[in-house]
């Protein structure tokens, strides 16, 4: 979880410091519970999830823009909430064009990729710096393997958590020793972040350009770090948030990678669970990198998603590959029934104020093409999104879609139809219905209409 939160927490702890530590901390906003804030109004919350690899683009791909499209092979487990998804065709981004593995990197960010390249901020993380103001946690980072998604605005990944019981414990486990040893831990690590700093300085003035360039990141990550121990200490005041036995048994519990439906959808609840709780508003959850995604042997494949991906146009890994491909938007349509399912403050399903977004940052995993990513964006009506449709932005723009050509239909993921349709694009909307004041993110041109 990151507990990172505006700057303006970074002025005003230099600021107590300068006044003398023995200054008390007075009641935050960010300390008032929720529910007292804001009895009728539901809050605004938004997820993100990443599959690797992108998908086998001829089963997956939709032809038909507008909302009498036709649901493909891949997408089937989604088409009982027909009225609720938008999924989308033609976007890209253009920093990513022609990179392999490092995809998931700009997913979220917009950033350009290179070897002297410094990623951006993700727009979870843009989102956060509105939201974290009334929740416990800025942000949920989820990995299962490798990296998250969420990067800050100096280009620091932000560390995943990737146990179910460890997700659970960092949002409703009581501190170990009661309260006021946790207090004293977290003023103990203060301390000694305030002093790695301060040797850090100290050194800085004795380096060359090239180390201090090397040093600005590891100064960053103890930043953050210093940030999120500070904003625990304040949050320790506020009570946890109440949760049922029924949802404890859920979610409470290890379990293993071999089990992978099982993993996901435990992840989904904690992902609901947080949201209906106001733990956070913001959640990135990873399935995998490009290099490490998992094998799924409940349904037969043991080969990584990797492997499969770099079919060589075997048909068994083909075959295979729309299996996995099926299996993750199952996955993701029980993510969508436990949001309609669960009741949001004002009585309405959590749904509603909730923007999922799922997709890849690559395409077609066999040439790494990372243009037409495949995207589908569902939920937040009460955020003003009018979805059911499928939204084209090749439309226009090319000869048509040639899914028994597999050649032709790979050439369009590895080369935009469209130039000028980023998915920044599509990231700056969400950052604005979330209440982002911003009318540019990443390499925005426009902004999407959803």
């Amino acid at each position: 979880m990151n507990f990172l939160s505006q700057s303006w927490l970074i002025n005003r702890r230099h600021a107590l410091r300068a006044m003398g530590t023995c200054i008390s901390l007075p009641m935050l906003e960010c300390m008032t519970p929720l529910r007292a804030a804001e009895a009728s109004e539901s809050p605004r919350r938004s997820a993100f999830i990443y599959l690797a690899n992108g998908t086998h683009s001829p089963n997956f791909q939709i032809t038909t823009p507008g909302k009498d499209y036709q649901f493909s092979r891949s997408l089937k487990p989604l088409e009982k909430f027909r009225d609720v998804i938008t999924p989308i065709s033609g976007l890209h981004h253009p920093g990513g064009l022609g990179q392999a593995h490092a995809c998931a990197k700009i997913w979220l960010t917009g950033g350009k990729l290179g070897p002297t390249d410094r990623n951006t901020i993700s727009v979870d993380q843009k989102i956060a710096e509105v939201t974290a103001q009334h929740t416990r946690y800025a942000s949920m980072e989820i990995a299962i393997n490798g990296q998250s998604l969420a990067w800050t605005a100096d280009g620091v990944v932000l560390p995943p958590l990737r146990r179910c019981s460890e997700i659970f414990a960092s949002m409703f486990g009581e501190p170990e020793g009661g309260e006021a040893a946790q207090r004293r831990r977290l003023r103990r690590k203060a301390s000694v972040l305030d002093a790695n700093l301060d040797e850090v300085r100290e050194l800085d003035q004795k380096m060359g350009a090239a180390d201090r360039g090397r040093m600005e990141q590891y100064l960053t990550s103890v930043r953050e770090a210093e940030i999120r121990v500070r904003r625990a200490d304040e949050w320790l005041d506020t009570p946890l948030p109440e949760i049922t036995e029924e949802d404890r048994k859920r979610t409470d519990r290890d379990i293993p990678q071999a089990e992978a439906g099982e993993y996901f959808r435990t992840i989904y609840d904690l992902m609901v669970l947080a949201f209906q709780t106001d733990v956070t508003r913001v959640a990135t959850f990873s399935m995998g990198s490009e290099g490490d995604a998992i094998s799924i042997p409940e349904i037969g494949i043991t080969q990584s998603r990797h492997m499969l991906s770099h079919h060589g146009g075997d048909p068994g890994y083909i075959e295979k590959l729309t299996m996995y491909d099926t299996f993750a938007f199952e996955q993701f349509g029980y993510f969508l029934t436990r949001l309609a399912q669960t009741t949001d403050v004002n009585g309405k399903p959590l749904l509603d104020s909730t923007m999922a977004l799922f997709g890849s940052g690559m395409s077609y995993g066999h040439g790494h093409g990372n243009a037409n990513l495949p995207l589908v964006l569902a939920g937040g009506s009460a955020l003003g999104l009018k979805l059911g449709s499928h939204l084209d932005f090749n439309q226009g723009h090319f000869d048509g879609y040639q899914l028994d050509q597999p050649s032709k239909q790979y050439s369009l993921c590895s080369r935009p139809a469209n130039p000028n349709a980023h998915m920044s694009n599509l990231l700056l909307m969400m950052a604005q219905r979330m209440g982002c004041e911003i009318d540019q993110f990443g390499d925005s041109n426009s902004v999407v209409e959803v």
